[in-house]
């Protein structure tokens, strides 16, 4: 078994989940993506024992490009974040009715595949196929499926999409000039090749384009808040759960080990950045008056914060960047999964209109509560675990960019908490809120279970996640 085992799972997923009718598709689903989730512990497995599961085939002569997959314990990590959020998003959309599911379940699967892909992929020309092809569902899913106002919602979609693919070729043009001075797009090519600091700077601002957009960073999240509101709740949790990773996972795996110089002389305007991002989103969200655009700003700051942790260029950066990426994967989706819920019953995400919940429904409550304190970073929450890895690696940077990345935790603190007062807290809604059902308790169950269990004992992560990252950080400073 080798790592091509979950693309194909993934991918005869998706067509299998289309041909098998509407009313069959929600379950052939999730069938194939608990699938793929077992695939991946059975890879995991299999890593762990020191076999080989890695792919690597001769696909176009000329140019030369390798249908390369490599599986080492970073790409294992996000592999296994993206099976898992996959079937727990699924069942999670039970609860709704979908016009042509089919199609909308054959997109979500495939999705997943080209994620997946994404994640695995050592051949720099498939690493963009992949990137590219997850665009084309969660563009349809959002445009097809979602929220509001139909002109509204294209206009943000057709947005995203443009943004997203003109970074994408960015790093495209980065990818050919590599190839012709190291003849390959294999990463462990790529990362030997001999460039001079300003070809360096040129290749990390490609790549900072197309990953800036993706995360995003400011200011390029514009597209950012509007396609969150506008797209399906199962794409905004696609999209904040999983497909942002893709943008902090390349940083790592891709950008800095390639262009390290320019990464170590613009260190700080990266960080910057990221920080910037931290407080502009933790000041917005407390001004939103939406729900899901509120949790879309929460977003904003903590991935603000993991780039920060990226960029610092340390063990531990790396380290709290890949645990905070993993906890914020769970806890976004389990947040926006409780909006969805609300909204099943009040038909609103308008926060000022919700209230009295905690009367009606003391376990969703009680649920809800541990989101929150686990996206504040409460001690013995796996968020807390990453988020302070990370500040530790910026104070060894500079103690004011940890103390102005810690203001992610106070004002989050206060947006949430108070979000939580204003939802469930006050008065009753006059709408009769029906306790959560079984679908919707055992998806926020799941979650909740991992962020405490990984934020008691997150060692099972750090060990598979410590060499690859060291590896990473051996490549980074091979000039010094």
């Amino acid at each position: 078994m080798d790592v091509t085992t979950i693309l194909i799972i993934l991918l005869v997923g998706a067509l299998a989940t289309y041909f098998s009718g509407d009313k069959w598709a929600p379950k052939v689903a999730l069938l194939f993506g608990l699938t793929a989730f077992a695939s991946s512990i059975c890879l995991l497995s299999q890593y762990n024992l020191g076999n080989e599961i890695d792919f690597i085939k001769p696909w176009i002569s000329k140019p030369r490009i390798y249908f390369a997959l490599h599986a080492d314990g970073l790409s294992l990590a996000m592999l296994l974040l993206t099976t898992a959020l996959t079937p727990i998003i699924i069942y999670s959309s039970f609860g709704n009715t979908y016009k042509n599911s089919k199609a909308f379940y054959a997109l979500i699967l495939f999705m997943t595949f080209a994620m997946a892909g994404t994640f695995l992929a050592s051949d720099g020309l498939l690493y963009y196929i992949f990137w590219e092809l997850s665009l084309i569902p969660i563009y349809f899913i959002a445009l097809i499926w979602g929220n509001g106002d139909a002109e509204e919602r294209k206009k943000a979609v057709v947005k995203f999409f443009i943004y997203t693919l003109a970074g994408s070729l960015f790093m495209l043009v980065a990818f050919i000039y590599l190839y012709q001075k190291a003849g390959s797009f294999l990463i462990s090519d790529l990362v030997k090749t001999n460039l001079s600091s300003t070809e360096q700077f040129w290749i990390f601002l490609a790549f900072f384009l197309a990953y800036a957009i993706k995360i995003p960073l400011i200011p390029f999240h514009t597209w950012q808040a509007k396609v969150y509101q506008k797209a399906p709740t199962v794409g905004t949790m696609l999209l904040s759960g999983i497909m942002l990773k893709m943008g902090l996972y390349s940083v790592i795996r891709w950008q800095l080990p390639i262009a390290p110089l320019a990464a170590k002389e613009y260190m700080f305007v990266f960080i910057g950045l990221g920080i910037a991002g931290v407080i502009y989103g933790s000041i917005v969200a407390l001004r939103q008056k939406d729900l899901k655009k509120l949790l879309a700003y929460s977003s904003l700051a903590h991935v603000g914060l993991i780039a920060a942790g990226s960029y610092t260029l340390t063990l531990d950066g790396f380290r709290g960047a890949v645990l905070q990426m993993i906890a914020h994967g769970f806890v976004v989706v389990g947040l926006f999964l409780v909006a969805e819920i609300i909204f099943r019953r009040y038909e609103t995400r308008t926060i000022s209109e919700m209230g009295g919940i905690r009367s009606q429904s003391p376990k969703l409550t009680s649920m809800f509560m541990l989101l929150v304190l686990a996206s504040v970073a409460l001690p013995s929450t796996f968020n807390f675990v990453g988020e302070f890895t990370v500040l530790f690696s910026l104070s060894q940077v500079n103690i004011w960019f940890a103390i102005l990345g810690g203001t992610t935790i106070i004002l989050g603190a206060y947006y949430m908490l108070k979000m939580f007062q204003h939802v469930m807290l006050g008065e009753t809604n006059v709408k009769i809120f029906k306790d959560v059902t079984f679908n919707e308790g055992l998806s926020l169950v799941l979650i909740i279970a991992v962020l405490f269990f990984f934020g008691l004992y997150p060692k099972p992560i750090m060990d598979l996640i410590t060499p690859s990252l060291e590896n990473i950080l051996t490549q980074v400073n091979r000039f010094n």
